[in-house]
């Protein structure tokens, strides 16, 4: 099983010249991607752009959006936005797509929050189609294309139409039970199953940042839903290799460990750990 580090793109008052060292520290670390959290409506940076910002002072990573809101974007410039990032990474980008929780992200381009879904659908098969025809944008092989989402119909989808799957910071029964209903969609569909990517927050040495960007970030959500969130951050070693084994022993075929504390030191204090 891989182990990925996400990059501090949505934790409030990163400075931005931290990316850029991130980047490097973690692909001289060992790690196998970094990932990005999309929003628009907050105070976070567009994960594409530091993608590509990254992907100048690195050679080995990929680099993946996990995920970004996809139906709110215009999908021919999204298309050779990645396009132009695939082959700008050499090949190295995984374009995590999702129709997100947030309403606001939606409202404040004008798209329809109540046809997420449908949207998202229409866009992934003209992504393909701009891609497999490429005249938009340059001619590099297409980026591996993985969905997230929890939903029935996310389920369905993503085993249908993707190359990857992931699943949110769940306990390990639900990741279990949502990677066993991609496979059965994707055998329905006969194809291959997705590639099975898991996900789940953490930060060592540092819960006053967990505490301050758990409770920005799900704030929307109430009082239950920062709770949970908080309740699920990892800040133990023996916790984190804890979880890494119960993945691995899930079917995890990529752990992607979302930060929560935007400092250097995260990257060698979880490497430490997993490597």
């Amino acid at each position: 099983m891989k182990i990925s580090i996400g990059l501090p793109t949505a934790l409030p008052g990163t400075p931005a010249s931290i990316f850029l060292p991130w980047a490097q520290k973690a692909e001289a670390a060992g790690f196998a991607a970094l990932g990005t959290i999309g929003r628009t409506v907050y105070d976070s940076y567009e994960e594409l752009i530091v993608l590509a910002a990254c992907a100048a002072v690195t050679s080995k990573i990929r680099l993946a959006t996990t995920v970004l809101i996809a139906p709110p974007r215009e999908t021919v410039l999204l298309a050779k936005q990645a396009a132009s990032l695939q082959a700008i990474s050499d090949g190295r980008l995984t374009l995590g797509l999702g129709v997100g929780w947030r309403e606001d992200d939606f409202t404040v381009v004008g798209a329809d929050w109540s046809k997420r879904g449908q949207t998202l659908e229409k866009q992934i098969q003209r992504l393909h189609k701009i891609w497999q025809e490429r005249e938009i944008g340059p001619t590099a092989p297409p980026p591996e294309l993985m969905l997230g989402g929890a939903a029935e119909s996310a389920l369905e989808r993503a085993g249908r139409l993707a190359d990857a799957y992931m699943a949110g910071p769940f306990d390990t029964p639900e990741i279990e039970k949502y990677r066993d209903k991609v496979r059965e969609y994707a055998q329905k569909a006969c194809r291959p199953a997705p590639r099975f990517v898991t996900s789940r927050y953490f930060a060592l040495g540092d819960p006053q940042a967990v505490d301050k960007n758990i409770q920005r970030y799900f704030q929307v959500g109430g009082p239950q839903a920062i709770q949970d969130a908080r309740r699920n951050v990892l800040e133990k070693a023996e916790d984190i290799k804890r979880i890494v084994e119960e993945h691995r022993a899930a079917g995890s075929d990529e752990l992607c460990l979302w930060v929560q504390s935007a400092r250097l030191d995260q990257i060698d204090r979880l490497a430490e750990v997993v490597f």
